[in-house]
């Protein structure tokens, strides 16, 4: 048999790995190198499995999904990436691609839609889930897209957004620091940042806000001690 494509899975929910692991050791020619629950670890293990493509979540502890989607693409170019996340939000995907993603897939996907995004992704096409690609489609239909127009919300980091999520998740600046391997007065100065850029003046506005642009789902939120789901 000829080389198998090597996958090294970039995410920090133990089960989804499991799962991930064991719906793709059924393709002869998937092998799974290895495994990282942080963007950090991601960047350590390339040199170690010198993978074809990496399955990478977006929202992760310390280094994030985007951050190191941009990083690997700079150090090893023909590494391929596929993000694997249950954000839908146009902002996520724009992100993503503009790091150097080849593809983008939502959590929800099947098997098989698994199975057609690797292989794509791997023979040098870009691949984005249906719901994904038809809302870019429309967008550009409608005239929303490609016109080099800069809104409010497109100069906002992604780091701040990062933060804003999980402010609207309920988390406070502590529990917001741990998460993303900040100190406190930098998460306080992203809310503050937020808040100027935005013109919103309380965490009851920037929860609005967030569930507005879709980074959190209106009746999900963690509670401030637990994770949010990537």
């Amino acid at each position: 048999m000829s080389e198998k494509y090597r996958i090294l899975i970039a995410e920090d929910h133990t089960l989804m790995r499991v799962g991930l692991r064991a719906l793709l050791a059924q393709e002869p020619d998937f092998e799974i190198a290895g495994e990282a629950s942080n963007g950090r670890d991601a960047m350590r293990l390339i040199p170690t499995f010198s993978p074809h493509v990496i399955l990478m979540d977006l929202t992760m502890p310390g280094s994030n999904g985007i951050e190191t989607i941009a990083e690997i693409k700079r150090r090893y170019p023909d590494i391929k990436i596929l993000v694997l996340t249950l954000h839908k939000a146009d902002e996520y995907v724009h992100e993503s691609l503009r790091a150097g993603a080849d593809g983008y897939i939502l959590k929800d996907a099947t098997h098989d839609e698994l199975r057609v995004a690797l292989r794509s992704v791997l023979n040098g096409k870009t691949y984005l889930s249906p719901d994904i690609s038809n809302r870019v489609v429309s967008r550009y239909l409608r005239g929303n897209g490609g016109n080099g127009a800069t809104s409010t919300w497109d100069t906002v980091t992604h780091r701040e957004r990062q933060v804003l999520k999980l402010v609207a998740e309920g988390r406070p600046n502590k529990n917001i620091a741990q998460y993303l391997s900040l100190s406190v007065k930098t998460v306080e100065k992203h809310r503050s940042n937020l808040m100027r850029k935005l013109d919103l003046h309380n965490a009851s506005m920037l929860t609005a806000f967030a569930i507005e642009k879709g980074l959190v789902v209106t009746g999900d939120r963690s509670s401030v001690n637990g994770r949010s789901a990537p």
